[in-house]
């Protein structure tokens, strides 16, 4: 999935309540709703159909459900590892990276696993500790794109910015129909001053099969960071409602320079939140 950088996050107002039909979980399927809400004593483990239906419920109840499966065989690494994205999902990320950990102290070599505290360490902002489990990962798959995406991210947050580019760089190169690494490759450029270099991603990653509403975002706040109003406000309709359309594109205006001004960065922006 691509990044939506923490910038993004803020300017473009991608919020619960901008966006109610993202806040609202599919209906628990009853199967996989009766198999979380189980008792652990006694129960048995939840059928490969129910497993299946888990992934539509919301993270709360994927919590509950795959740690039930957790409790009842702490060995199950699917289950150790549904954990670890449910936490991961609700924002409990120190809770994911102990529920993946332990999944590996009986299978240390699960790929899943590995790149799931990655993603924990990632998200809590903790970049340095993603990159050991992420190594891992790329070592055991390393046709894999995933693990170099993670790592590309990991060594930014960890200010190694040569290492984070070339982990990027490789990440595309195994997956180039791939929006999610052409837009964290962009997201480094854009990061770093190239907003051309982070356009000229983001508008392929835009255009392939697949691509999020974070693509599109990403793209509309590197053309408003250049000034390209129009354009950035055209990619914002696409997925905002009108009033959180408003209030990004006054940031974006806020933002960007003045006629005589350079383009301001990324990071020049953040500084300025």
């Amino acid at each position: 999935m691509c990044r939506m950088s923490a910038l993004a996050a803020t300017a473009l107002t991608l919020s619960l309540v901008a966006l109610p039909a993202l806040a609202r979980a599919p209906k628990a399927p009853p199967a996989a709703a009766a198999a979380a809400s189980a008792a652990p004593e006694g129960a048995r483990r939840a059928s490969a159909e129910e497993r299946g239906l888990a992934g539509r419920l919301d993270p709360l109840a994927r919590a509950a459900f795959w740690g039930r499966e957790a409790d009842l065989d702490p060995r199950d690494g699917e289950a150790g590892v549904g954990l670890s994205q449910a936490l991961r999902a609700m924002g409990k990320y120190e809770d994911a990276a102990e529920a993946a950990k332990r999944v590996l102290v009986t299978d240390a070599k699960n790929i899943e696993a590995l790149l799931e505290v990655a993603r924990a360490q990632v998200g809590r902002g903790q970049g340095f500790y993603a990159i050991e489990p992420a190594r891992q990962a790329q070592a055991l798959a390393p046709r894999d794109w995933r693990a170099p995406s993670l790592l590309g991210i990991a060594y930014e947050q960890a200010s190694r910015p040569e290492e984070a580019l070339a982990a990027h760089r490789l990440a595309a190169g195994l997956a180039p129909e791939n929006p999610a690494v052409l837009c964290n490759l962009a997201l480094f450029y854009a990061s770093h001053g190239d907003a051309r270099e982070a356009e000229t991603l983001l508008r392929a990653a835009a255009a392939k099969p697949g691509a999020t509403m974070a693509v599109r975002q990403n793209l509309a706040l590197v053309l408003g960071l250049q000034g390209r109003f129009d354009e950035a406000e055209r990619l914002v309709r696409q997925d905002l409602p009108p009033e959180a359309v408003a209030n990004n594109m006054a940031f974006l205006r806020a933002a960007a320079p003045g006629p005589a001004g350079p383009p301001r960065s990324w990071d020049a922006v953040r500084t300025a939140q």
